[in-house]
């Protein structure tokens, strides 16, 4: 997504060959019409696999994963980090290390709203280390339902999260793929045609 990699270009912080800082635009003080525009992508790659929910882990891929279910017209939900007292019913948990934070945590999703007979699209911020999406995926998979892929925000492609997604038959599709990047630029794997 040009526009996107355009933005990251111009509004990025590149704090090492690791770390990207994209809090002007994206998870901090966010975009909303960038933000529709990308749910609006998700949605278009994503068509013809009749997906019923859009899942996410709070808080950085929550107006994603709004935005890709409101151009789908189906609900989305997000994986708790702590649980709530209110969150009393039966819950599908998965722990999850965030290179960000340095911590582990467990995430957690109500039973109530993810069945078997679900048709599940992940949306995140970032792929990565994929911890986070594995996370979701396994949630997913305790569930009985089915994946049917995952949409990245942004992608480190030079990180091993790609790769351990697509060992499990994970379909992945990045709006703004990152092969290398420092303070003095980044570079960008050039889109694929978007399949028919």
């Amino acid at each position: 997504m040009k526009e996107l990699q355009e933005r990251i270009v111009q509004d990025g912080k590149v704090l090492s060959a690791s770390v990207l800082k994209v809090d002007a635009f994206l998870n901090h003080q966010v975009d909303p019409q960038l933000t529709m525009k990308i749910g609006q992508r998700f949605a278009e790659l994503f068509a013809g696999e009749k997906i019923t929910k859009v899942v996410t882990i709070e808080a950085s891929g929550i107006h994603f994963a709004m935005a890709t279910s409101f151009a789908l017209g189906v609900p989305f939900i997000y994986a708790k980090k702590k649980k709530a007292v209110t969150l009393t019913e039966e819950v599908y948990s998965a722990p999850v290390h965030s290179f960000t934070r340095q911590e582990t945590y467990q995430i957690s999703v109500s039973r109530q709203y993810l069945s078997k007979e679900d048709r599940v699209l992940i949306v995140d911020d970032f792929l990565a280390t994929g911890a986070a999406l594995v996370g979701l995926t396994n949630i997913i998979k305790d569930a009985g339902a089915h994946l049917v892929g995952v949409g990245a925000v942004i992608e480190k492609s030079f990180q091993e999260g790609r790769g351990l997604l697509e060992q499990a038959g994970v379909r992945i599709e990045s709006l703004a793929r990152i092969e290398s990047m420092s303070p003095e630029g980044i570079h960008f794997i050039e889109e694929e045609p978007a399949r028919v």
